[in-house]
């Protein structure tokens, strides 16, 4: 028969620091940011349409017009109504040296329209007026 040893640390208090809770928790956290995320675009809400193009510098902060699904006019987050663009965009150019614009219109605006506010934004005085696009899908949308 054997004599069995019993190690007086076997019953003791463990010294050891349990951090299963901690990356439970730190996991939850980070699947709750990775759904926020893209929810917490600020700004108006527009679904652009995709293209390919290069990013352009600008030498100071662009002027953005966006029109919503709703044909709603916001000028730089300011809304406006249709009817005011024309003198607001000639208000807002007066004392700019550049006069170029971007118009950030919803993908899902008929053409017309959006070549209708562009005609407009001619009618103001703006020279240059850019499309905001998305970039391609990787399938090639």
């Amino acid at each position: 028969m054997g004599a069995s040893i019993k190690n007086s640390d076997d019953y003791g208090p463990v010294a050891e620091i349990n951090i299963t809770p901690f990356v439970d928790v730190m996991l939850v956290l980070l699947v709750i940011f990775m759904v926020a995320a893209p929810l917490m675009e600020n700004g108006i809400p527009i679904q652009l349409p995709r293209a390919t193009a290069k990013a352009l510098k600008h030498a100071q902060e662009p002027v953005v017009l966006h029109i919503t699904r709703e044909r709603v006019f916001y000028l730089n987050k300011s809304k406006i109504s249709a009817a005011e663009l024309i003198k607001s965009l000639q208000g807002y150019y007066k004392n700019r040296p550049s006069k170029e614009i971007f118009v950030r219109a919803d993908g899902k605006l008929p053409y017309e329209f959006v070549a209708q506010t562009m005609a407009a934004i001619k009618l103001a005085g703006i020279d240059k007026i850019g499309l905001v696009t998305l970039p391609p899908d990787k399938k090639g949308e």
